[in-house]
């Protein structure tokens, strides 16, 4: 089957538009069950309500597993705010609505968070083992309410069309904390982007009454378990010194 020319490549997969479907061709060196893993999280976010695109098929394409979903036109919150800065609040304060809506969801049915971070923790070359055992028995001691978290929520993962705010790329949703998925995102946001880091912890926080080191609590956590994602973009160094200030040792 020629899908033609990708219009987006990751780490893990090809991304195509073909007969107006967006489809999704993973690479080989994942599990075979990674697709129909990544379908069944993004299935069941679009069961509790969220604008998500509606998978239609998990199957093989020339020999590669893949995903079928719906194609949603629009440019992602990301591009919209990089095209009129003067309206950055106005798209950050939209992007935190979408994260409440999806933290407002009680969840049991998907793999907790604390099992991820702890497998990403321990694979982490760049952690020593004190370093590692510091940070799995903090998050032991944090005590949530398990609720759907995104695990990668940024305005690049968020696709505006008519006022509406579609949400992709569910593979790294979990039921967790949510102080944690706002941990990741402040990270993720802090390396390139501070004013909008701190634009987007002051919205989160002003609408959900939680504090800064409520929030702040999990940055250890979870700048140890990104160091083990080794992308490319990521400062290693920025990472690492999160975990020292909160794990001195």
């Amino acid at each position: 089957m020629d899908l033609g020319t990708p219009i987006a490549t990751g780490n893990t997969a090809k991304i195509y538009l073909c007969e107006n479907k967006i489809v999704k061709v993973f690479k080989d060196f994942l599990p075979s069950t990674e697709a129909l893993y990544e379908a069944n999280k993004q299935k069941y976010a679009y069961s509790c309500g969220l604008s998500v695109p509606k998978i239609v098929d998990v199957t093989k394409i020339n020999g590669k597993q893949a995903i079928v979903m719906e194609y949603v036109e629009g440019k992602t919150l990301g591009e919209r705010l990089f095209e009129n800065e003067d309206r950055a609040e106005y798209f950050m304060n939209l992007s935190v609505d979408v994260q409440q809506k999806i933290h407002a969801t009680i969840t049991e049915s998907l793999e907790p968070m604390s099992e991820k971070l702890i497998r990403q923790i321990k694979a982490c070359d760049l952690l020593d083992t004190s370093h590692k055992s510091m940070l799995i028995n903090k998050l032991a001691t944090i005590k949530y309410e398990r609720r759907l978290c995104h695990g990668d929520f940024h305005l690049y993962n968020l696709i505006y069309l008519n006022d509406d705010v579609v949400i992709i790329d569910w593979v790294d949703s979990s039921a967790g904390d949510i102080r944690a998925d706002i941990c990741r995102t402040y990270i993720l946001y802090s390396q390139a982007y501070p004013r909008l880091a701190e634009m987007y912890l002051h919205l989160y926080c002003r609408k959900s009454g939680l504090s800064k080191n409520e929030i702040f609590q999990w940055a250890p956590i979870i700048a140890g378990a990104r160091l083990s994602e080794n992308v490319p973009s990521e400062n290693a160094k920025r990472l690492l010194k999160i975990v020292y200030r909160y794990c001195l040792v």
